[in-house]
């Protein structure tokens, strides 16, 4: 299979890669020079679309550009940083499988748990309504413009991807120093939903897309079983043999981040609902399994 990948050199993506690699995988970069060295120079590489009339040479197309989220505090900039970086590269895939001959019959295009915004103690699935706010207006608009290619031709699949556990990189690479010290601990009362992905999970659900011929539309990347920030606090700590006592007050997020601790302090409890009905089957559905796997 002839696969463009975008994103290829981030946390998902390099582990992507790495099991893709019977394919002939063509990817986008904006520093070639790096991408070489993260993922070895036995692939296409490319620094722009504009290289590319159409995509009529692909068999498919996964995209997982972005900016991390969490990476700046959110200012206006920061935040039309976050949007471009998602919106405008989907729009130009888009756009040239549209303007394709032959248009790749596959498209896997990235989105997050972000959509459904803040949901309180309810479970969610992918027909689950949506709280309005910043991180909705990202992934709406980048799940909008990814569906603008759908046709008889190529379906498209959108994994809203939630907190993905793995090593060396991701969420816990943010949360391991202070629970390794015996410093981690729930934030605020805890309760708030926390809904995880193995990275194996994940990188199998990416894959079973890719080889399902009736896979399409938006699909939960989450484990089945979502925890709260407490559970997992408490998981994280027990994986590390270390306590996990020391409660972070949500004001003390909010001075330090600003409107982005409300990734932290709020969440949802998000049910992969269509993946499970359509057969596919989680290697990890327990938080502490999961955890201790990694750490």
């Amino acid at each position: 299979m002839n696969i463009l990948i975008t994103g290829a050199t981030g946390f998902v993506g390099k582990h992507l890669v790495a099991h893709l690699m019977q394919h002939k995988l063509t990817v986008l970069s904006r520093n070639v020079d790096n991408a070489i060295k993260v993922l070895g120079r036995q692939h296409v590489f490319i620094e722009d679309l504009s290289q590319l009339n159409n995509l009529d040479e692909f068999d498919a197309v996964i995209n997982l550009a972005g900016e991390p989220i969490v990476a700046k505090r959110w200012t206006k900039k920061q935040k039309q940083s976050i949007c471009d970086s998602r919106w405008n590269i989907t729009q130009q895939i888009s756009q040239l499988i549209q303007s394709s001959q032959t248009p790749p019959k596959t498209f896997i295009s990235a989105s997050a748990i972000g959509y459904y915004g803040r949901q309180g103690h309810e479970p969610v699935d992918e027909q689950s309504g949506f709280h309005d706010e910043f991180s909705h207006e990202i992934c709406h608009k980048w799940e909008q413009l990814a569906l603008t290619a759908q046709s008889a031709a190529t379906r498209v699949c959108i994994p809203r991807i939630g907190i993905v556990l793995g090593k060396n990189g991701g969420a816990l690479a943010k949360m391991l120093p202070p629970f390794k010290l015996g410093l981690g601990g729930p934030i605020g009362k805890g309760q708030q939903g926390m809904s995880w992905v193995h990275q194996d999970d994940l990188i199998a659900l990416i894959i079973w897309m890719l080889n399902t011929p009736s896979a399409q539309g938006v699909y939960n990347a989450t484990a089945p079983n979502p925890v709260s920030n407490s559970v997992f606090s408490q998981a994280l700590a027990k994986a590390l043999n270390r306590p996990a006592k020391i409660i972070t007050p949500p004001l003390a997020l909010r001075l330090a981040m600003g409107e982005m601790s409300e990734l932290l302090t709020e969440g949802q409890y998000v049910i992969p609902t269509r993946a499970l009905e359509q057969g596919f089957r989680f290697q990890f559905t327990n938080i502490n399994d999961a955890l201790k796997s990694i750490v």
